[in-house]
């Protein structure tokens, strides 16, 4: 296993840290929780960087890296409802985008046709982990609810922008048969 996937490991194996240091009160837990999930996020990039720049790009860490953005990002905007930093229709919105473009992906893949990454996708990819970042620290106290508020709310809107632009190519890649 190449050092880039030990990386995506390792922040898959951080979502439940995060997780038990949001939920689980101690003094300062959610400054805590939200250092570990900044750096498993800081992961992503730097595992892409070391893949790309060392050549040794792999099937697997081309498969586990989206979804281990997506389960921190996401464990991580849910376990934020609870302390009501952000409201629950606005997390659902995102989770619903999720698995529906996780669903044209996969329905194209079974048709032999790879989606790739969209520049658009990975930037709200890093506006979600903004937002939850933003939401831990004010889970934290830092600031107001309200910065966290705006800051998924552009999340939101780039997720679903980011979701409509994958959906604008779904019905040209599904009306081929499945090989």
């Amino acid at each position: 296993m190449s050092f880039a996937d030990q990386l995506t490991v390792a922040r898959a194996l951080s979502v439940p840290i995060v997780v038990v240091l949001f939920t689980v009160n101690f003094t300062n837990h959610d400054y805590w929780a939200t250092v570990v999930f900044c750096l498993a996020m800081s992961t992503d990039w730097f595992d892409g960087r070391v893949a790309r720049r060392s050549g040794r790009t792999t099937s697997f860490g081309s498969l586990l890296d989206p979804v281990a953005d997506k389960v921190l990002v996401l464990s991580t905007l849910v376990v934020l409802l609870d302390p009501g930093v952000f409201p629950a229709w606005m997390v659902a919105a995102i989770v619903a985008r999720e698995l529906l473009v996780s669903g044209l992906r996969l329905a194209a893949l079974e048709r032999g046709v790879v989606i790739a990454a969209r520049d658009l996708g990975k930037l709200k990819t890093w506006a979600q982990a903004l937002a939850a970042a933003i939401g831990g620290l004010a889970a934290a106290g830092v600031w107001s609810s309200d910065v966290a508020l705006w800051a998924l709310a552009v999340a939101l809107v780039l997720t679903w922008v980011s979701g409509l632009d994958y959906a604008r190519s779904a019905p040209r890649l599904l009306r081929s048969p499945a090989a």
